[in-house]
């Protein structure tokens, strides 16, 4: 039987709707998609990479919370934009997955909630 345990962060932005920063489901967790807000719920002004680095944070702050890091993700979703801020992304990604390189899809998108360049969602697995 499959454990469901919903992860609230307190150090990442609020939830703009009915959902949790992410949901474990045994030793996986499934993050909902980061958007480039601070903790306290302000946009990040600033070029792509400013905004990617805020992402990664949150990212990074939901997996610690949730019992898990950056180097046990196993999958990314990046929503952007404007897919011309593809090499700016990856620029500030490669250097967070330079070793380890989860698996990973970039999409252009038409929007974004609250008018955001850019998204990502993780897939990772628990701390052993």
């Amino acid at each position: 039987m499959t454990t469901l345990t919903p992860i609230n962060c307190s150090e990442a932005p609020s939830a703009a709707a009915s959902y949790s920063h992410a949901m474990k489901a045994n030793n996986l967790i499934f993050l909902s998609g980061q958007i480039p807000l601070t903790s306290d719920n302000k946009p990040v002004e600033g070029s792509i990479a400013d905004k990617a680095e805020q992402v990664i944070q949150n990212v990074k702050k939901v997996l610690e919370a949730s019992n898990s890091s950056l180097e046990r993700i196993i999958k990314v979703n990046i929503f952007l934009a404007d897919i011309n801020s593809f090499a700016e992304f990856n620029t500030v990604y490669a250097k967070y997955f330079n070793v380890h390189k989860p698996a990973r899809s970039c999409v252009a998108v038409a929007a974004l909630p609250l008018n955001a360049d850019l998204e990502m969602e993780v897939i990772a697995a628990e701390n052993e």
